[in-house]
């Protein structure tokens, strides 16, 4: 039965007959057509996309699609395509003695672009993202080297780490005065101070003055006579301002007594020749290197 037709007063729109509460009706308004026509479109436009590229999950794969297009296939062709545009440099630094990459300018600024992109992925997580370092993680940017700051002794550092295990690697121990009972806490505290009034620190001086015949026998032998340390054996310098652990007489009470002993891994089984070649460059250029 055909609905009487009416038209509302305050819309001019028809309705559709359908009324509640006697005077409550529903205005029969339609989409617009765009909007129709552009849906239609989007419906068509999706049919065609499923036919023709990977769209549809199955128990075992997803339809290949007609195009059998591959989003990991493309990258992999663009990363591949990207590695044989660097590969020209790649091969400059490997056949260039170390020494000799900062005299060529095109290697030497894709060495610091290459160092810097694996500085950020395997280094920062310690020495942080500006290789300012922490505590017990030194910091790259001053001039302060135990292993030594030319850009080989960087290069066999990155390459064999330090304490790391491999056969190469940086090695010191420094006794552990306290744990092995080679030294008394008062004697630790005594040499504490001198220590540390090497570098200017307000120390108790009657302890410092102590501390000096210990630190004599037992501590010259590697750090110096004069505390300013000695590199091939990895003996920090004790007479500037740069402290590894913390300069308060706590820590380096503990760094007496404990020995420290820090680890930095072996990066030469982990990363290929040209790489740590480049973080060596890099490291040496921020400002540190000598």
């Amino acid at each position: 039965m055909a609905h009487e037709k009416h038209i509302d007063d305050v819309t001019g729109v028809e309705t559709t007959g359908h009324v509640w509460d006697n005077d409550l009706r529903e205005l029969n308004k339609p989409l617009p057509k765009w909007w129709l026509y552009v849906f239609y479109a989007c419906c068509i436009w999706a049919l065609g996309y499923w036919i023709v590229y990977p769209s549809w999950p199955t128990l075992t794969d997803y339809t290949k699609g007609y195009f059998g297009y591959s989003q990991r296939e493309a990258v992999m062709k663009e990363v591949d395509a990207a590695k044989a545009a660097q590969e020209t440099y790649r091969q400059g630094i490997a056949n260039t003695a170390i020494t000799d990459i900062k005299g060529k300018e095109d290697l030497f600024q894709f060495a610091l672009a290459g160092g810097a992109a694996a500085f950020g992925d395997n280094c920062s997580g310690c020495h942080g993202r500006g290789a300012q370092g922490a505590t017990g993680y030194p910091n790259l940017n001053d001039d302060d080297w135990i292993w030594g700051g030319t850009v080989e002794e960087i290069e066999h550092t990155i390459a064999y780490g330090i304490r790391s295990g491999h056969e190469q690697a940086r090695d010191s121990a420094m006794p552990r005065f306290g744990l092995d009972g080679i030294l008394e806490p008062a004697a630790i505290a005594d040499v504490a101070n001198y220590v540390r009034s090497l570098s200017g620190g307000e120390v108790e001086k009657e302890a410092a003055a102590r501390g000096q015949a210990t630190f004599a026998e037992q501590c010259a032998a590697c750090h110096g006579e004069d505390g300013k340390g000695v590199q091939e054996m990895g003996a920090p310098n004790l007479s500037d301002a740069i402290w590894l652990y913390g300069k308060s007489q706590e820590n380096v009470v503990q760094s007496i007594t404990t020995g420290r002993g820090g680890a930095m891994p072996a990066w030469a089984p982990r990363l290929d020749p040209v790489t740590v070649k480049m973080l060596a460059v890099y490291v040496h250029s921020l400002g540190g290197g000598k």
